[in-house]
């Protein structure tokens, strides 16, 4: 067994020596050679955490991911998500979006437990985040791209924020759009990050309106197709079993690919968050389209839009910290 992990984990690193997608950062103070002199081996380092981690269940590759994108749309990248309920701080983990979903956490303990021990005090738990994501998304066989780096910890988190910002799975076209044009993001975007959904799981709790209720008249979602929706209610009864996991992508739920959006033509998105995507917007549409017939244009699109998602309000300089641990803040 120990061969067999050490056997995938060397091969999973093999994925990330090809030439990457080269972006520069829209904020000067973020490139992604910050840490080569300070930290050489930070992202040696925090690719072979995450490799053990997906080596040890595949479905973490999604949840570091999902961690990345609650962080940003928050109060920007500043690992605000990650302080636990402490010294006045009302932890964002306790919000809709994150209670009894968000998870992974551990994962990204060990990453900094080890980054201390190789240089202290130097690697942000932002800029984990945001390596564990780019990282994650490799290791399911989706595109790379280089992560601008030089990030710094928030000091305080924001669960009005969390409950707010972040896209609910019901919640409508324009309202998730809204939300995505708040943090500096279009529709592009939108589209190209939906598509992280090709991997990971959901919760009945978050689609069961689909199924039963959908616009308050006793009726199923008419977008969405009958026979997969018979298939999810076997699962996923009007009440009990919210936390009865539904893959996002059943056709290749652990592989990070295009068939998301060809699910969405076939009317089988599973959330209703990705369904409105291919029936609320002709452009929108137009993109599924386009990803569904061309992966490379979704890898292309997806890496470009995770580098502009992880450029909202970063802190820089002398603002936040670099946490010690990033549960909590440094004592003063």
């Amino acid at each position: 067994m120990a061969r067999s992990m050490s056997f995938f984990i060397f091969i999973a690193l093999l994925a990330f020596a090809p030439i990457c997608f080269s972006f520069k950062s829209n904020n000067g103070n973020l490139y992604p050679h910050y840490y080569y002199k300070s930290c050489p081996k930070a992202q040696e380092i925090v690719r072979s955490v995450v490799a053990k981690a997906v080596a040890n269940e595949a479905r973490m590759a999604a949840s570091l991911l999902r961690l990345h994108f609650h962080d940003c749309f928050v109060k920007g990248c500043d690992a605000s998500l990650l302080l636990e309920s402490s010294r006045g701080i009302v932890s964002e983990k306790g919000s809709n979006p994150n209670k009894n979903s968000a998870r992974g956490f551990e994962v990204l303990d060990d990453i900094k437990s080890a980054l201390e021990k190789e240089c202290p005090q130097t690697v942000s738990c932002a800029d984990i985040l945001a390596l564990a994501a780019r990282d994650s998304t490799v290791l399911a066989g989706g595109p790379s791209w280089e992560v601008p780096l030089g990030r710094r910890d928030s000091r305080s988190a924001s669960l009005s924020g969390s409950n707010n910002n972040i896209p609910a799975p019901n919640n409508t076209f324009n309202s998730i759009l809204s939300k995505f044009q708040r943090q500096g993001l279009d529709l592009v975007d939108l589209v190209a990050l939906s598509g992280s959904h090709t991997i990971g799981n959901s919760r009945c709790t978050s689609f069961r309106q689909r199924l039963y209720n959908q616009s308050g008249n006793n009726k199923p979602d008419s977008t969405l197709d009958q026979s997969y929706a018979a298939q999810l209610r076997n699962k996923c009864p009007k009440s009990g079993g919210d936390n009865n996991l539904f893959f996002l992508d059943f056709v290749s739920p652990t592989k990070f690919d295009n068939s998301y959006f060809k699910l969405l033509l076939a009317s089988k998105g599973l959330l209703n968050s990705d369904q409105v995507l291919a029936t609320k917007s002709q452009a929108s549409l137009a993109l599924v389209k386009q990803y569904a017939e061309n992966n490379a244009l979704f890898f292309d699109h997806f890496a470009k839009s995770m580098v502009k998602m992880g450029n909202i309000s970063p802190l820089t300089g002398s603002s936040g910290e670099i946490r010690k641990n990033c549960r909590k803040i440094n004592s003063s």
